[in-house]
């Protein structure tokens, strides 16, 4: 008991100092970069804005990249599209500087898809800051919490805020939860999302109904409810990447960095050679500074300037399952706050399911990393005990892995400098790499602002401006309304083709309405268009609102490439219900197939491509395992 008194007070200490730095930050606000965006800002957002706006096609993309040359450089040449390298691009295209990017397979291909979904502070480094007197912890919580609120004003469509409750079954936790949470919302300060509070067990069953009283001899005293922000990745990302290019970056996914190409007198790196994974043309590019954004292969392109350079990626794996709807109420997450190995989990609403995760243990990295059973039944068993509904492994719609790239500075002399935080290093001339660090800074100078301000030192670089990204919109995010969908439910219908050809009204439901609308924000029109007069508004998948219509505008608008590319980044079907992505294959690939004029060959391709995509999904249908407890 003397040992919770101490914990208690240690919090109430640390949220006096806390209180007493946030009023100083508050009365003295920096005055930030994008204050002083004035016309260069007005100019960037037109171009984003433009209601006639299209991105370039990808051929007008890699015609830019092409054109570069050892005289008429790019700026900047990003490599990875994740949510670093296209954050990286949209804030160098935004302060006046050429740029270009390539990723390997597509836009968020890797890690940026598969996270927890969540833009948050985190509530875990607040709690290490507190008791291990950790400065450099809750500045990074101070941080990310500013950046929270500012990722969901750029792009409110597909950010939001979410209410998620930790379960408390002593009065001890009820009050180290409820001042450890106050203190969270202080911390937060005028970017706070909402007040947490507390609710007793009555009023927190009425919220959560499937969370359990009772159990293990112990019973609900009652939960706090706090706020943290909630995302669609993916589509997060590769609204970043759009954004870049109609701001005027060139951007290509499906392109591959092969080798770098040098100067030989300086032995700077100059460009670099690409190949196109789609046409197998290769070409080169140059760029006065090129940026590693590669994540998990960030290593792997560092050997290519250097075969001798040291790893600075510590791999984790971080394992996510989606359950049926029926185990969250929508609209409130819920938090096992410590689980055996003493993580916590999330149980949270998104798309309609609910997401569960994570887990965090040693990985190798390769490119389609696969869920272990054993990760699965973590999860599974951290919930189960906080539930009144059956956990059962047969209701796993989807589960996925996905590789953090924990950083190591590789000037550290040692692998205590292992961090949640990101590193930025020139190890070699030209060569500027950023990693670690998460979803919430992708923006920031904790991230791509970090890393464009080395570049620009490091290749001598002329910006027109600052950084603007701070209040710069994403596309489809301007003047986007929440009640926007009724506009579409009101004007367009879904003109459906029946299997006999005839083709027949069908009414733009709230459900479809509300998923276009959060989807491509502003974008939605064009898409319930293609919907309405071209007869493509007729449903994907049984009990999802992704239409057809969406294929065909992601073909022709975001880059969407191949059949993965739809099932897994532009509509998260793949991750939501494996099973559904499957069915679904054949009729996408159609669609796909006229868009992009696939012979028989590429279809049958594409097909065995998705398919082998989908059995890394471990779903109760594809997954080996044997229902014992669950």
């Amino acid at each position: 008991m003397a040992t919770n008194s101490a914990r208690l007070r240690r919090l109430g200490s640390v949220a006096v100092a806390v209180a007493l730095s946030a009023g100083a930050a508050l009365r003295d606000p920096p005055l930030s970069s994008s204050d002083r965006g004035g016309p260069s800002l007005d100019a960037v957002r037109r171009k984003i804005a433009d209601s006639n706006g299209v991105v370039p096609s990808r051929a007008v993309q890699e015609s830019a990249l092409i054109g570069s040359s050892a005289v008429n450089p790019l700026d900047i040449l990003v490599v990875g599209g994740g949510a670093t390298g296209c954050g990286v691009a949209l804030d160098a295209v935004a302060r006046g500087l050429r740029v270009g990017l390539v990723e390997r397979e597509d836009f968020s291909s890797g890690t940026s898809s598969r996270s927890t979904k969540l833009l948050h502070g985190g509530v875990r480094y607040l709690e290490k800051a507190v008791f291990n007197l950790d400065h450099g912890q809750l500045k990074l919580v101070f941080h990310a919490l500013e950046e929270r609120k500012q990722v969901i004003e750029n792009a409110p469509h597909l950010c939001q805020a979410l209410p998620c409750m930790t379960p408390c079954f002593d009065w001890f936790e009820v009050v180290y939860y409820w001042m450890g949470l106050k203190l969270y919302d202080l911390v937060a300060g005028a970017r706070l999302l909402h007040l947490s509070r507390y609710y007793s067990a009555q009023e927190s069953v009425e919220l959560f109904p499937t969370l359990a009283r009772k159990g293990k001899d112990r019973s609900l005293k009652g939960t706090v409810v706090y706020y943290d922000g909630q995302m669609n990745d993916s589509r997060l990302n590769v609204g970043l990447a759009c954004t870049a290019a109609l701001a005027g970056a060139a951007v290509l996914n499906h392109a591959e960095v092969v080798s770098f190409i040098k100067d030989e007198a300086s032995n700077r790196i100059i460009g670099a050679h690409i190949r196109d994974n789609l046409s197998g043309v290769e070409f080169d590019t140059y760029a006065k500074v090129i940026v590693n954004a590669a994540g998990p292969f960030c290593d792997a392109v560092r050997k290519m300037a250097d075969k001798e350079s040291q790893p600075m990626i510590c791999p984790s794996s971080g394992v996510h399952i989606v359950l049926p709807d029926y185990y969250s109420p929508e609209g409130m997450g819920l938090i096992v706050p410590k689980t055996k190995d003493g993580r916590v989990v999330f149980m949270l609403p998104w798309l309609g399911r609910t997401v569960a995760g994570t887990t965090d243990s040693n990985t190798g990295i390769t490119m389609l990393p696969e869920p272990h059973e054993d990760e699965i039944q973590f999860i599974l068993d951290a919930i189960c005990d906080y539930l009144n509904v059956k956990v059962r492994r047969t209701d796993v719609l989807s589960a996925w892995s996905g590789i953090r790239p924990l950083a190591v500075d590789p000037k550290a002399k040692s692998t205590e400098s292992i961090s949640r935080d990101h590193v930025v290093c020139e190890d070699y001339p030209g060569l500027v790499t950023i990693t670690g660090g998460k979803w919430t800074t992708y923006r920031s100078f904790s991230m791509a602002e970090d890393a464009v301000d080395v570049a620009i030192k490091s290749g001598k670089l002329s910006p027109s401006n600052e950084c603007l990204t701070n209040n710069l919109r994403l596309s489809g995010a301007e003047d986007w309304d929440p009640a926007s969908f009724t506009v579409l439910a009101q004007q367009y219908v879904r003109m459906k083709r029946t299997y006999t050809g005839k083709v027949v009204p069908g009414v733009m439901d709230t459900a479809a309405a509300k998923h276009l609308s959060h989807a491509y924000g502003t974008m939605a029109d064009r898409v319930a268009v293609i919907a309405q007069d071209e007869h493509l508004g007729k449903r994907l998948a049984h009990g999802y609102p992704f239409l057809e219509a969406e294929v065909a505008y992601c073909a022709r608008n975001e880059y969407c490439e191949s059949a993965v590319d739809f099932i897994a980044r532009r509509s998260r079907l793949a991750f939501l219900d494996t099973d559904a992505a499957s069915r679904a294959l054949p009729r996408i690939i159609e669609i796909l197939a006229t868009e992009h004029k696939w012979d028989r060959t590429r279809k049958k391709k594409e097909l065995q491509k998705a398919k082998e995509f989908l059995e890394t999904f471990k779903s109760s249908r594809n997954a080996q395992f044997y229902d014992g407890k669950h």
